[in-house]
């Protein structure tokens, strides 16, 4: 009775020996791939920053010029101004480390503008600058090159629930497209990789990619290039498994 009594104990340490070796395992692989995305995000900041920034402003013109007030006098002054506005921001892109108190200080700049405006209708104009303008901050987040301070994340209260839904939730809420984050967050893949992983084709694919792509969860590194995951999606895949495991 007692050898067996001991051999029972010696089974239990054995299991939380094993237990112990897989949750240091898990850390390892963890750190692993998080080494291994930040230093393909190195590489693509250094060779497609510039590239990054023309996108954007580029997007920015195109928005602006449909989304702005019609008929408003003002509208052209206005249209240059922001463009400004816009281009002197998305300039920081190629920078290698943002701080958040450059990004203030463009927030407060563009309240201070907003001041100026003359009429009730100028809101929807210096919105979509605003939209413009975060939408350049994601990518600068996405990048690794702005974090934000302690002490500046958002309460609860004041998540944006549009945009968490948009970006964060959706994009991971289809089974394929968590697939394509859970491969990816081990290594790059390419669009032939992706298609044999998901048993998805052409145009039914490129719409998965894509919205990975837009809530900014995923890049691809050239033109048919491999795609790879952001910072973003890694953490996004990181959080979704402690959530897991903590459930």
């Amino acid at each position: 009775m007692g050898a067996a009594l001991g051999t029972m104990t010696e089974i239990r340490e054995l299991k939380t020996e094993i237990t112990g070796l897989r949750t240091d395992l898990k850390r390892f692989v963890e750190r692993a791939n998080q080494q291994h995305v930040d230093m393909v995000l190195s590489d693509v900041k250094k060779e497609y920053a510039g590239v990054f920034a023309d996108h954007q402003v580029g997007t920015a013109k195109t928005d602006l010029s449909a989304r702005m007030v019609e008929d408003c006098g003002m509208r052209e002054n206005c249209f240059e101004l922001f463009m400004e506005f816009l281009q002197n921001s998305a300039r920081h892109i190629k920078d290698g480390e943002i701080s958040d108190e450059l990004i203030q200080s463009y927030r407060k700049q563009m309240k201070t503008l907003r001041k100026k405006g003359p009429y009730d209708h100028c809101d929807t104009c210096f919105w979509e600058v605003g939209r413009l303008f975060e939408k350049q901050v994601e990518l600068m987040q996405t990048l690794g090159i702005y974090k934000k301070s302690p002490g500046t994340e958002d309460t609860i209260a004041e998540i944006p629930d549009e945009s968490v839904v948009k970006e964060l939730l959706e994009p991971v809420a289809n089974i394929q497209r968590f697939q394509i984050l859970k491969a990816l967050t081990v290594q790059t893949r390419t669009f032939s990789d992706i298609s044999k992983m998901t048993g998805l084709r052409g145009g039914n694919l490129l719409f998965h990619i894509k919205k990975l792509a837009d809530s900014g969860m995923i890049l691809q590194r050239h033109e048919r290039g491999d795609y790879i995951i952001t910072e973003k999606g890694h953490k996004t895949m990181t959080a979704i498994a402690e959530l897991y495991r903590a459930l």
